[in-house]
């Protein structure tokens, strides 16, 4: 019998997924067609309702960014990034990381490319990566979608989380570079 390897596992299971969901259809005798439409219908209406407030976000985050405004924001931090034991090198990474994930890959990307990705900065930025969230991006989606206009402590606390988040990669990185 010829093993079978984790690849052809892995490449089943969306497929078996479906093929359950649309069992457990047919033996409940739902309208599973019916059921689809209507799931797609609420997911473009939930676009329509978010698609203003990502566009503009992704606006002000190309204009920071071509402006150099977020270069010299970068610089007149590095002196409190130091301070709490981020490198100065990542501060482009660090301001953007909340707004907007593509344009945070596209700073870890210009980091790993100058520094290395096997360098302390380069771990470091790739472990930023990995461990916040676009904040803002997050927030508008999902308070967007259930239209709630205050996010109350929402955003403090999820910056605070980032912030953490940040601290916390430049330590491991740190710990764990061995170089």
């Amino acid at each position: 019998m010829k093993n079978i390897g984790i690849n052809t596992v892995s490449a089943l299971i969306i497929p078996l997924v479906i093929l359950l969901a649309a069992g457990a259809a047919l033996r409940k005798k739902e309208d599973v067609f019916a059921a689809m439409t209507t799931g797609a219908t609420e997911g473009l209406s939930v676009i329509a309702k978010i698609l203003p407030a990502l566009i503009a976000l992704l606006s002000a985050v190309y204009m920071l960014r071509a402006s150099g405004a977020m270069d010299a924001l970068a610089v007149v931090l590095a002196p409190a990034f130091r301070f709490f034991g981020l490198p100065p090198e990542t501060a482009p990474l660090i301001l953007i990381r909340p707004i907007s994930g593509s344009g945070a890959l596209a700073v870890g990307s210009e980091i790993m490319g100058k520094y290395g990705a096997d360098s302390l900065i380069g771990r470091t930025a790739a472990i930023m990566l990995g461990s916040t969230e676009t904040t803002f991006y997050t927030i508008a989606v999902y308070f967007g979608a259930l239209h709630i206009k205050r996010t109350r402590y929402a955003i403090p606390a999820a910056l605070v989380a980032d912030f953490v988040g940040f601290v916390v990669a430049a330590v491991t990185a740190r710990v764990m570079y061995v170089g």
